[in-house]
C-alpha cells in the first residue's frame, strides 16, 4: 500500500482499489505519541527505581528507544488508519450509494 516511507499508493498494485483519497492525517502521529508514551513512561520509571542510572544515560537510552519505537509504528498505524478508513468505507472509499 506505500510507495515510500509514508506515502501512500494512489491505487493498490494488486487489485487496483483507489487510494489516493484517505484522510489519515494527524492521526497516525497521535496514535503513535499515545503508544508509545504508554509504552516508555512506566518503563522509564521502573529502569530508574530499579538499577538508578545516570540520568544523561537514561535520556540517550530511552531517547533513542522512543524514536525507534516511533519510527518503526508509524507508518504500520498509517496503513492501520487507511485500511479501517476503506473497511468502514469512509471517506470515498464506498462510493455512490
Amino acid at each position: 500500500m506505500m510507495r515510500s516511507y509514508l506515502k501512500v499508493r494512489d491505487e493498490c498494485p494488486v487489485c487496483g482499489e483507489e487510494l489516493h483519497h484517505h484522510r489519515a492525517d494527524d492521526g497516525p502521529a497521535y496514535l503513535t505519541i499515545l503508544i508509545v508514551g504508554h509504552l516508555l513512561a512506566p518503563l522509564i520509571l521502573a529502569v530508574y527505581t530499579h538499577w538508578r542510572p545516570e540520568p544523561l544515560v537514561l535520556a540517550v537510552v530511552f531517547s533513542v528507544g522512543c524514536v525507534a519505537l516511533s519510527l518503526y509504528l508509524l507508518p504500520r498505524l498509517k496503513g492501520m488508519i487507511v485500511g479501517l478508513q476503506w473497511a468502514k468505507r469512509m471517506h470515498g472509499f464506498g462510493g455512490v450509494r
